[in-house]
């Protein structure tokens, strides 16, 4: 039988132990596996594993051993409890040997558990869980998380008490990272709010989101779209020294002022822009952002703009200036601009 999405969020909480089996199939393997470790902890804990109620098989082993899958299944366990056979990555090739398993299947076996890649609908394996009485064929896509899920991933984590501009940053980097590290995030989020009785605030958020390259340059782009030029020396003598390489810094810093601009540019006003930004801005570093924004005004981040694409083709060119001073340079009057009224 087939899931629907909104069905299958309820059923990987809370799989049916009187149920053959399932197959989670689809292009993402990050996904699929986060999603088949949640089904098999709900239905064996977190100590099945360790108590031998949980047997593994990849689709390459079924192949030679048809009666594997028949034999983990039926097999019983030395410690009580439910008890799952887990096969990875099959194929079509092996769709007989299950189908002989699922059909076989009577309660009290090990629930069957199975992962694979992308199926086509005339799969046999797909089409044997889509037709079978007592198991269920759920497709897993790269597709961002929805609310629900998010949810049900917040509550999971031990993360209540939430803010609404706090939620609207959590959907935000879940569109932006992958699943792992989303949930790991959350995780992170409730450790930090473990004694903490305040809602989740935006600032929390930011403060628990996995750091990336572009975290580390945050405060040169920061000095300078906010113009504090005294400060810009020392911190390039810390970027330099930290080996950040001249063409990098100068895509970020056009990355930078490209949502400056689009923002800037927006008919609903900077806010809005920041707002429909991809990939999103959360945080404390979007209120920073729209601000930044409204000061420099459209034809100012014009201006900007051509000086960061002059710079960039010099460092892409054949010249011999030092690729950093050229970068410095752009960023010293890109500064110098902003103080301008």
């Amino acid at each position: 039988m087939k899931l629907s999405p909104r069905d299958a969020i309820g059923y990987f909480a809370k799989p049916d132990p009187k149920k053959a089996g399932l197959l989670l199939y689809g292009p993402d393997a990050m996904r699929i596996a986060l999603r088949r470790q949640e089904v098999i902890e709900a239905l064996i804990g977190p100590q099945g594993e360790e108590e031998m109620r949980l047997t593994r098989m990849s689709g390459a082993e079924m192949r030679k051993d048809k009666a594997m899958l028949m034999d983990a299944m039926k097999a019983q366990g030395f410690f009580p409890g439910p008890r799952v056979a887990f096969v990875e990555d099959a194929t079509d090739q092996v769709a007989d040997a299950m189908k002989e398993a699922l059909f076989d299947w009577r309660e009290g076996d090990a629930q069957v558990i199975v992962t694979a890649g992308s199926l086509k609908a005339t799969s046999k394996l797909r089409k044997l869980f889509e037709g079978h009485p007592s198991a269920y064929c759920v497709a897993i896509y790269a597709d961002p998380p929805s609310r629900a899920e998010i949810e049900a991933t917040l509550k999971k984590a031990g993360v209540q008490d939430i803010s609404r501009e706090a939620m609207v940053d959590i959907e935000a980097l879940s569109r932006s990272i992958d699943p792992g590290d989303f949930r790991q995030t959350l995780e992170k989020l409730s450790l930090y709010k473990l004694s903490d009785p305040s809602p989740v605030s935006s600032e929390d958020v930011q403060n628990c989101a996995p750091a990336t390259s572009e975290a580390e340059v945050d405060d040169v782009l920061n000095i300078v779209a906010e113009g504090r030029t005294p400060e810009l020396g020392p911190l390039m003598i810390k970027i330099e020294g930290q080996g950040i390489d001249p063409v990098a810094l100068s895509i970020f810093t056009m990355r930078h002022f490209r949502a400056l601009h689009a923002a800037a540019s927006d008919p609903g006003g900077a806010a809005s822009g920041i707002a429909r930004a991809r990939p999103p801005i959360f945080g404390p570093r979007r209120e920073r952002m729209t601000r930044q924004a409204q000061g420099w005004g459209v034809y100012k981040l014009e201006t900007a703009l051509g000086i960061l694409t002059d710079t960039d083709l010099t460092l892409r060119s054949s010249s011999r200036a030092p690729t950093m001073a050229v970068m410095e340079r752009a960023l010293i009057r890109l500064a110098m601009l902003a103080q301008r009224r």
